[in-house]
């Protein structure tokens, strides 16, 4: 018995521990933040935007099934990816074209690249294939999304690891986008959200980004501990960040890249709702 009691004590905070890191790497939460603007047309007024990023190959279930119920569960009017669909390390396309080929059935989809497609060398392939099912890739493009007889402009930048060795978003192709908009509001899709300081140069209203993966992890009353491109306690890791008119919502994303684990720090979908300040 007394063995019998030596080793249970030794198995069950294992167990305990198996079990919550699972849950933060696996178990998905959701976060909803509200947009008020006068600039958004009265027409927008309630629209919704899912937005997920940093996907890293990942399966959720079945055909991607827990995330598409998660989602589907946000009734999105759209939804936004912003990179690292797939991982550089594994190159496996099917993750990620599952998931957004069944997404584009509940809303439109829009989706830009991250670091991790171009430094895979296989970003053309996948553009290609998802291009080929219906959903819209940015590549320093932009769209008017159309509702009744008013529009909201969106912008998509490609991460700059399509040109090697520069680290930096190039801001020439996005001048040129919002001088081309026709709406007041003007969302823009960009990977890396360390150059906020850039962004909200613009007149943008909205800016979608992921890349941080949340910090990887979280420390209490600190917040994330690392990011690409920002380094030990980051900045902009997750919710949202007011500057110069400009609101920036970042992602912690859905999968791991680098380090296989997270802490304090589940996979997340987000839910942005836009809603007129009258």
């Amino acid at each position: 018995m007394d063995r019998v009691r030596k080793w249970l004590m030794v198995l069950m905070p294992l167990a305990v521990i198996t079990i919550v890191l699972y849950i933060e790497d696996n178990v998905l939460t959701q976060t909803s933040h509200t947009i008020k603007t006068a600039e958004l047309p009265e027409v927008f007024d309630g629209f919704r935007i899912v937005h997920l990023s940093d996907l890293h190959s990942k399966w959720f279930g079945e055909d991607q099934s827990r995330l598409v119920e998660q989602v589907n569960d946000q009734r999105p009017d759209l939804i936004v990816f912003t990179g690292d669909l797939i991982d550089r390390n594994r190159n496996n396309f099917k993750a990620g074209i599952t998931l957004l080929d069944r997404l584009k059935q509940t809303a439109p989809v829009y989706y830009v690249t991250g670091n991790h497609e171009w430094d895979s060398g296989k970003a053309e392939d996948l553009i290609e294939q998802l291009s080929g099912r219906g959903i819209r890739v940015l590549q320093d493009d932009m769209d008017e999304i159309e509702r009744m007889d008013d529009s909201i402009t969106i912008i998509g930048l490609d991460d700059p690891d399509k040109r090697p060795g520069h680290a930096t978003v190039r801001m020439d192709p996005l001048d040129r986008l919002v001088e081309e908009a026709k709406s007041k509001f003007t969302i823009l899709l960009s990977h890396r959200p360390e150059h906020f300081d850039l962004y909200q140069q613009m007149p943008l209203d909205l800016v979608f980004s992921g890349h941080a993966h949340g910090g990887q992890f979280r420390l209490p009353l600190i917040g994330g501990f690392v990011a690409p491109g920002q380094g030990i306690l980051p900045t902009y890791t997750e919710g949202s960040y007011e500057g110069n008119g400009t609101t920036l919502v970042v992602s912690r994303g859905l999968g791991n890249s680098i380090f296989p684990q997270r802490f304090f720090n589940r996979p997340e979908v987000v839910t942005v709702i836009l809603k007129k300040d009258r």
